[in-house]
């Protein structure tokens, strides 16, 4: 009986059976532009590079605010990351396909639905010493359709779950897309202020550091607000806040919650060496 193997095994399966040097990976609800294999192909000129990848334009097809919110934040973050990046993306990537067998692949057995497995690729490629190269200007239209449900099970499930077990497996903390400093802070930010928050039924000077915390993020994350007013109003922007501070909640709670369960398994582990 035949079962689902989820896109990692799948793109696997497509680089096994590739007859080309270069493996070009496109996701199903992406469409590229006129130039964006020709681009894709220059980079290979130079011998020095393994991979390239881009990002998602800032015109989503789809209307929806948390489609609208979801892409236009991937484009900013993806827009503001290292031209020498240390991770890859498989919705518009391109690799050497040599490398890529070398590299073994995708994490199939890992990775066995969509999740951070073209991440965990990339890690993999830096830690070998491969160059790995974000183009800016590679970009490409996404056409999903996002609900706030489906968002935040796939923001916790597939990415920030998986992607803080990846840090503890790998034990270091790659400072790039969404990892950069200003990303940490301003995650610890929203743990005081959700804190405070709740402490503010005991006194009401707990105001303070919740005006302090949300004062905090604003001015780190100014260039994104901006962003967001630049390219859809002031609305856009005032409505994406909470979703933001959403986004930060669930990913240092998903951050505690596999500090403490990797914790946990090397205590367990200490003690059975014992």
């Amino acid at each position: 009986m035949e079962t689902q193997v989820g896109p990692a095994a799948a793109r696997n399966t497509g680089a096994q059976n590739a007859s080309g040097d270069i493996l070009l990976f496109i996701d199903s609800d992406v469409v590229i532009r006129p130039d964006t294999l020709s681009r894709i192909a220059a980079h290979f000129d130079d011998a020095c590079i393994a991979a390239v990848f881009g990002s998602y334009d800032d015109e989503p097809a789809e209307p929806n605010f948390v489609s609208q919110y979801k892409n236009l934040q991937h484009h900013f973050v993806h827009q503001n990351g290292y031209g020498d990046a240390a991770t890859f993306w498989a919705g518009c990537g391109a690799v050497r396909r040599e490398i890529f067998l070398e590299a073994g692949g995708f994490d199939g057995a890992k990775y066995r639905q969509p999740s951070i497995e073209d991440i965990e690729f990339g890690y993999r490629l830096r830690a070998k010493g491969y160059r790995v190269v974000l183009d800016k200007e590679l970009c490409v239209k996404h056409l999903k359709r996002w609900t706030f449900r489906s968002h935040i099970r796939t923001e916790i499930f597939n990415r920030a779950i998986p992607w803080s077990k990846l840090i503890f497996e790998n034990g270091d903390i790659v400072r790039d897309l969404n990892l950069t400093t200003s990303h940490r802070v301003s995650a610890a930010l929203v743990c005081v202020l959700i804190v405070s928050i709740l402490l503010l039924a005991v006194h009401y000077l707990f105001i303070l550091p919740i005006v302090a915390c949300l004062f905090g993020v604003l001015a780190l994350n100014r260039p994104l607000y901006r962003f967001f007013w630049n390219r859809r109003g002031l609305g856009f922007a005032l409505k994406s806040l909470p979703l933001h501070l959403l986004h930060y909640g669930y990913s240092a709670a998903a951050f505690a919650l596999c500090w403490v369960s990797h914790s946990f398994k090397r205590l367990r582990a200490a003690a059975h060496v014992k």
